[in-house]
């Protein structure tokens, strides 16, 4: 009964939030922690690994659904960098300081859990605002592609640190052969049951239970991943990377009913679990003060680890980008070319063209205002709220897992801080650079509207003149040009379509055909999309635009029967 009322009153603030314009995730965990200190308050508990299990896997494979991995390999470059590379420079960073500021009695391997627990952003608020003021998409995308591989990189150094820490024996001794085999196996577990997700699909031909179906997957990855004491993370992202580019083989139900049903289940479970951490605030300080903890020690350590993460995310932002932008400068400008044959130091040779894969990423460098706004988009939220509170209450041999209640509190503090301090500051510095490509890039927005449109339109012509120089045989052919006419205009009128009831020969047509011209529809935008001519937002408008139009379509068939 707690869960539920927690879950209402989560869903209650984040409406009123939205109709505001004002954060939820902060303002749920303001209002929960205002809660915990009311008299008589008891906080729903759950098991610790439940609330990762439970809250972290359809959080991830949503946003795999969603993000195309095209554009995720053509930006990997960054995406590795942020993704990993920054969550473990951050984790050993704040574990370094941690550990020689000895505020509190932290071990190394303590302050290595409490860094592998903040090192990680919460993309989403940073997704949604971004969305909403219009970043530039190549930033877009960014994000959500660190979002999808920081928790893994997170999770997998918090799990091989609390082992450590709990004297609890891993897989694989050696921490360096666990983390390379935890992030060998994990993808390949994903990709399997993705395979078989769209197998299963092919033989469902049942929305209801398809998209049912499509519920399960993100847990059957996580739980397979981690019995494999591989990573659940990366197992459920290329699931979903497998399942969403697979999706063009399902149905229109199914895909627009996954939509918004994974809406929802974002919705609900961001919600839940802010409101969760929130309510247990109270509780966090008594354990604090049962252990004999200074309440301004803990205050100032996380201020101080606050500032780490704060400062640490845009200096390593500006390194690795500012880097590659200096030596492509200094290659372009000492650089000259010989003739072949020759060799120098300072010359240069026409190369082997490169691998076609090699040729997909993207190379360009970000503007310093995009810089900027990456490197401020550091807030956390789900997955260091969620680990701190996963963290075990007992060691291997029983004992209280220690300074448990410290590392969670500085990660609480940490938590809000960003998304006080960068949360509400964020909207104000993409405003005041200018970096909304609904000023900058609303006619490149319409071109990519328009090359989507002449992809669609392009297809369906391709596949109505080769029905038209080959019809079925024994059709009129008045019948086969007023056919092409109906399709032609994406069956805008469904009293000009055949009755589905009368089995006539013309009905049967032009139902085939319809699906042909869709089915050619989708296939060219995905090509175009693949292959880097359109870019992925303008494609998956456009397909919603199909699905939706092939629903309209059936919705006015159905309402003749």
């Amino acid at each position: 009964m707690e869960l539920i009322l927690v879950v209402v009153g989560a869903i209650l603030v984040t409406a009123i939030a939205h109709r505001r314009g004002m954060e939820p995730a902060l303002i749920i965990v303001v209002i929960g922690s205002v809660v915990s200190f009311l008299p008589g308050f008891e906080p729903p508990e759950l098991d610790s690994h439940i609330l990762l299990t439970v809250v972290l896997p359809p959080l991830l494979y949503s946003a795999a659904l969603d993000f195309s991995f095209p554009t995720f390999f053509r930006n990997i470059r960054p995406i590795l960098g942020l993704g990993v590379g920054l969550v473990v420079v951050t984790a050993f960073t704040v574990a370094a300081v941690s550990a020689w500021l000895v505020l509190v009695p932290l071990t190394f391997g303590l302050a290595l859990v409490l860094g592998a627990i903040v090192a990680p952003p919460d993309a989403v608020t940073a997704v949604a605002v971004g969305r909403k003021l219009g970043l530039p998409k190549r930033v877009m995308a960014i994000l959500t592609g660190e979002s999808l591989i920081n928790d893994a990189a997170a999770l997998t150094l918090f799990s091989i640190a609390v082992a450590q820490v709990a004297g609890s024996h891993t897989f694989i001794e050696n921490p360096f052969l666990l983390f390379g085999y935890s992030a060998t196996v994990g993808p390949v577990v994903g990709a399997l049951l993705g395979y078989v997700t769209l197998w299963i699909r092919k033989h469902l031909d049942n929305p209801g239970l398809e998209t049912v179906q499509g519920l399960v997957v993100p847990f059957a990855a996580f739980i397979t991943a981690e019995e494999l004491h591989a990573s659940g993370v990366l197992a459920v992202v290329v699931a979903g990377f497998v399942v969403g580019n697979g999706a063009m083989s399902a149905g229109y139900q199914t895909r627009l009913q996954e939509r918004y049903v994974w809406n929802s289940v974002d919705v609900l479970l961001e919600a839940f679990v802010f409101a969760y951490i929130g309510l247990h605030l109270r509780f966090v300080l008594q354990d604090l003060n049962e252990a004999h903890e200074s309440l301004t020690v803990v205050a100032v350590a996380s201020v101080i680890v606050l500032l780490i993460v704060l400062v640490i995310r845009p200096l390593s932002v500006f390194l690795m980008f500012g880097r590659n932008k200096l030596s492509r400068h200094v290659e372009s400008k000492f650089s000259v070319p010989v003739p072949d044959g020759a060799r120098g130091a300072l010359g240069r040779r026409d190369r082997k063209p490169k691998a076609r894969w090699r040729r997909m990423i993207d190379r360009r460098s970000l503007s310093w205002r995009e810089n900027v706004v990456v490197s401020w988009t550091g807030m956390r939220g789900v997955v260091t709220l969620a680990a701190a509170a996963a963290i075990p209450a007992t060691t291997a041999v029983g004992e209280p897992f220690p300074e448990r209640a410290t590392i969670q509190a500085i990660a609480f503090a940490v938590s809000v801080g960003t998304l006080l301090i960068q949360g509400w500051t964020l909207p104000v510095l993409i405003r005041r650079l200018n970096l909304s490509r609904f000023c900058d890039d609303h006619a490149a927005d319409r071109e990519e509207e328009l090359k989507a449109e002449r992809v669609v339109h392009d297809a369906a012509d391709e596949v109505l003149d080769a029905f038209e120089a080959d019809p079925p045989d024994g059709l009129d052919p008045r019948v086969v040009t007023e056919i092409r006419a109906v399709i032609a205009r994406h069956s805008q009128d469904a009293d000009e379509m055949p009755d589905p009831e009368a089995l006539t020969k013309r009905a049967a047509v032009f139902s085939g055909l319809y699906r042909d011209v869709l089915a050619a529809q989708r296939g060219a935008l995905i090509t175009e999309r693949d292959e880097g001519r359109i870019e992925d937002e303008a494609v998956r408008a456009m397909l919603e635009r199909l699905d939706l139009q092939e629903a309209g379509v059936s919705a006015r068939l159905e309402s003749r029967l």
